[in-house]
This record gives structure tokens, C-alpha cells and sequence, in this order.
């Protein structure tokens, strides 16, 4: 497991949202980006939970008094499966770009066979 303060980990999730190219990100509506620590319990030990309703889904009737979508990353257990600083890097990177594309839609699958499952 890697050690991180929680502030050097979420400049990680930070980073990796500015990779995402601006185009994308002005068409994200409605969604925050949180750090949890851990992942919901009895469930499989995800690494990142998309929490919402995709854009591809959302009508009119969407907009009306919604709550925030929630893109949560759960910084222990990206921590636990690295080896270094350099891993948890590139995991976070991963696992923020993995669950912006579930805001766009993009299912499990279609990231699966695009390399980023």
C-alpha cells in the first residue's frame, strides 16, 4: 500500500480532470467529483462510482430540481493496489476518466473494449 495525504491524492483527481479535454468537460452538467475514502460496503472494492443520471438519458423533465450527479473516487483501495506514488497516478487517472465517460454514457463494456475498463 502507498502512503498519500488525502490533499496530494485529490491534486491527483485534479490533474487528471484537467487532462480531459475542455470540449468534454463544458458539456459536464449538473456533477461533482468527490474523494471518498472507501468504497460502499459489501460490494466489490471499486476504485470509482459513477452516481446519476447519464446525459444520455436526461429529458426535459431532468432538470427540473435534480441533485448533482456524483463521480466519487475511492482513495484507499486505489492505494492499496499500488506499488508507488507513480501507479496511484496512473490509476487515478484512469479511474476519473472511466467514470467521466459513464456521465457521458459510455457503459463498462464500449470502456472495456476501448482500453479503459
Amino acid at each position: 500500500m502507498v502512503e498519500m495525504k488525502r490533499d496530494d491524492f485529490e491534486q491527483l483527481v485534479s490533474l487528471a480532470l484537467d487532462e480531459i479535454p475542455r470540449e468534454l468537460t463544458r458539456q459536464m452538467r449538473n456533477v461533482v467529483i468527490l474523494v471518498e475514502d472507501e468504497a460502499p460496503q459489501g460490494g466489490p472494492e471499486l476504485l470509482g462510482l459513477y452516481v446519476g443520471t447519464p446525459l444520455t438519458e436526461r429529458g426535459e423533465w431532468w432538470a427540473a430540481g435534480s441533485l448533482p450527479d456524483r463521480i466519487l473516487i475511492f482513495r484507499n483501495p486505489i492505494l492499496r493496489m499500488c506499488a508507488n506514488e507513480q501507479q496511484v497516478a496512473q490509476e487515478v487517472r484512469v479511474t476519473v476518466r472511466h467514470e467521466v465517460a459513464h456521465h457521458f454514457g459510455i457503459s463498462d463494456a464500449r470502456l472495456h473494449e476501448l482500453g479503459w475498463g
